[in-house]
């Protein structure tokens, strides 16, 4: 019965379209080549207003579904299966009388390959897919495809296809089919009042609350809180009188705040802010840090000892001794420095690289001055009143205690930085359900720690359970119940910002979440102008925190949400997208000549050429000329804002 209600609706679809051929599903083929022996075919295809195409493996007795069909595969290896670049949609269709999948408006499809044979290499087949709107559906369509070993270390040809506009590649100096797309726009944006300036500005006070916090948490390190006692008896030698206490004690603070700001300085200086962005998201720097984190972890559980060289400590020691007035105070300081390194290290590493992902020169800077101005204060008062000694808490198993637990969240910080690398290169080694999995088991084991039921190597035996241990022992056990829904698809906005996107995960029951159906500007515009319909521009990042949280705490709100798929088109360009280009572009930015080597470069240049911004999140608002409709948006979790941008464009889209 089924059967013959497709075979109705093709007839009257061949009836209905006799006079007029229609083709409201468009593809692009094309063969991604990064010069490795694993490449990619993608197959993008963009639906007219209405349409939707069928996905794949679709239960028999229904539509067709998608498929792709290799015919011939010589001189390579199929890797997996196409996976699409959006979750599809799912209606209960009353005609076929079963739960259907389709994509509107605009997908794309990624078989992964492995050339074994340059020489040999031939790769040609078809696409079938199947057209549907409301009042009909089209027959059954076949797209034939084929790249031969003259492709090979170069993008494939565009394949001659009626109505779609072939995608732009910038050239020298960016020159485009559409150059309008490209220019500049930050005179417009300034006189809509835009916000990027204080946008900045709050990234900054980020930055340094993050390195704040964190010299807060290095105070109850093992490292740092046996300095106390130290650094008192240090100035209690020096002088009795209150006054000079107080001098000594605020060169003290300076002195701490200094050697942090000036390798805060340094780093930048070293690298730039440029690269210190493209190492936040470099595979080899983030696996780097990734096994960093895994060794501090280990010796914090116990496993070895991470310490400076003594003849370091030693002599600094002795220098603090020997001189006198400010310089003796210095190399006190510059001891504090080293003696606390193995505990301070990574929370420091991880400070810098969130503060590099910033883009901004002085990012490292305001972020040490904040890790500084924590870690200074407590030891310049403990400087000017010795007796507030007398009430802390001296040393002892319990400081132990805190260096496990900074273990156990260093192991799950350190799955962050694999994830960074993993969804920035696309391996997908460690998708969401893979994370998730690791970090409730991680936050378990914390739990049991804190319960006293696992002892490490200087844990010393403890008759009964504290009150404290007991309540943190709850909130650790709690949250990783918390993320256990997540393995089905629960949105966790709590971790969002450090988990992988819902995108990457195989199995998902949560239909709330947006997902843009470009990741290209050229591609996503010429949609936007056929369909007559405004562009959100997503400046995003595989590494992008505040993205992550944008992404699950304002998209996904009903109105927002409503917005953005049904009002406008949504582009979303990753500026760490590592995926090579086809041949580099040569740009000259502030009088300097650079070649963009990756997609990644290409949209972080037209960031920053077209709308003078460099940050993450970054909205912007366009016409179908590539005009702003109303001022940028940045990192703000707060939804009647976001609405109100949302609106303030389609008023002016109205108006105009």
């Amino acid at each position: 019965m089924k059967r013959i209600i497709t075979l109705f609706l093709l007839a009257a679809a061949v009836l209905s379209v006799q006079a007029q051929i229609m083709t409201p599903v468009k593809w692009k083929i094309r063969l991604e080549d990064t010069g490795a022996p694993e490449k990619a075919v993608v197959f993008a295809a963009v639906c007219d207003e209405g349409w939707h195409l069928y996905d794949m493996n679709l239960p028999e007795g229904g539509p067709v579904s998608t498929s792709f069909d290799f015919e011939t595969v010589a001189g390579v290896e199929l890797v997996g299966s196409p996976v699409p670049s959006v979750a599809p949609t799912k209606v209960q269709d009353e005609m076929f009388q079963m739960e259907l999948r389709w994509y509107a408006e605009a997908v794309s499809f990624t078989q992964k390959i492995r050339v074994t044979d340059a020489a040999g290499f031939a790769l040609a087949g078809e696409v079938e897919f199947m057209a549907c709107n409301d009042a009909m559906c089209l027959p059954p369509e076949r797209v034939a495809f084929s790249f031969g070993a003259n492709q090979i270390q170069a993008e494939a040809e565009d394949l001659p296809l009626t109505g779609f506009e072939t995608l732009l590649e910038v050239g020298a100096g960016v020159e485009t089919d559409s150059p309008a797309l490209w220019e500049p726009v930050i005179e417009e944006l300034k006189a809509f009042g835009d916000p990027v300036v204080s946008a900045a500005d709050t990234s900054w006070l980020v930055i340094f609350l993050s390195g704040f916090v964190g010299g807060l948490i290095a105070l109850l390190t093992p490292c740092v809180w046996p300095m106390i006692p130290m650094t008192v008896s240090f100035f209690l030698k020096r002088t009795k009188k209150r006054k000079k206490a107080i001098a000594d004690a605020a060169v003290y603070g300076l002195s701490i705040v200094v050697i942090y700001l000036i390798m805060g300085l340094l780093i930048t200086a070293v690298f730039g802010a440029s690269a210190l962005n493209d190492l936040s998201t470099n595979a080899v720097f983030n696996i780097l840090f990734f096994g960093l984190l895994v060794a501090f972890a280990m010796s914090f559980f116990g496993a070895f000892e991470l310490v400076l060289p003594s003849s370091w400590t030693n002599k600094l020691d002795s220098k603090a001794d020997a001189t006198s007035g400010v310089l003796s105070i210095f190399f006190m300081a510059f001891t504090l420095v080293l003696v606390s390194f193995s505990c301070t290290g990574p929370i420091i590493g991880t400070l810098l690289v969130q503060a590099a992902a910033m883009g901004s020169l002085f990012g490292p800077a305001v972020g040490m001055f904040g890790f500084a101005v924590a870690l200074a204060v407590p030891f310049g008062v403990f400087a000017v009143f010795p007796n507030v000694m007398q009430r802390m808490p001296k040393s002892g198993g319990w400081l132990n205690a805190v260096k496990v637990v900074l273990g156990f969240l260093e192991l799950a910080l350190a799955l962050k930085f694999l994830s960074v690398a993993d969804l920035a290169y696309g391996w997908r080694i460690l998708d969401r359900e893979v994370f998730l999995v690791l970090w409730i088991v991680i936050f378990a084991l914390l739990g049991v720690y804190l319960l006293g039921k696992i002892q490490f190597r200087h844990d010393s035996g403890q008759g009964h359970v504290s009150v404290p241990r007991l309540f943190a022992a709850i909130l650790s056990f709690a949250f990783a119940v918390y993320m256990i829904p997540g393995l089905w698809g629960a949105p966790l906005k709590a971790i969002s910002a450090f988990a992988p996107p819902l995108y990457t995960q195989d199995f998902s029951l949560y239909e709330e979440e947006v997902h843009a159906p470009f990741d290209d500007y050229e591609a996503g515009m010429a949609y936007a102008k056929r369909a007559g319909k405004p562009v959100v521009i997503d400046f995003t990042g595989f590494g992008c925190v505040n993205c992550r949280k944008m992404e699950a705490a304002v998209w996904t709100d009903s109105k927002v949400k409503q917005l953005l798929e049904n009002d406008y088109v949504l582009i979303s360009l990753f500026v760490d997208d590592k995926t090579k280009l086809p041949e580099p572009i040569e740009i000259t930015e502030y009088g300097k000549t650079r070649k963009l080597k990756t997609i990644g470069d290409k949209w972080s240049y037209l960031q920053r050429s077209k709308f003078g911004a460099n940050a993450q999140p970054f909205y912007v608002i366009l016409d179908n000329e590539g005009k702003p409709l109303a001022p940028s948006y940045a990192y703000d979790e707060r939804i009647p804002p976001y609405i109100q941008f949302l609106q303030s464009g389609l008023n002016e889209w109205a108006r105009r």
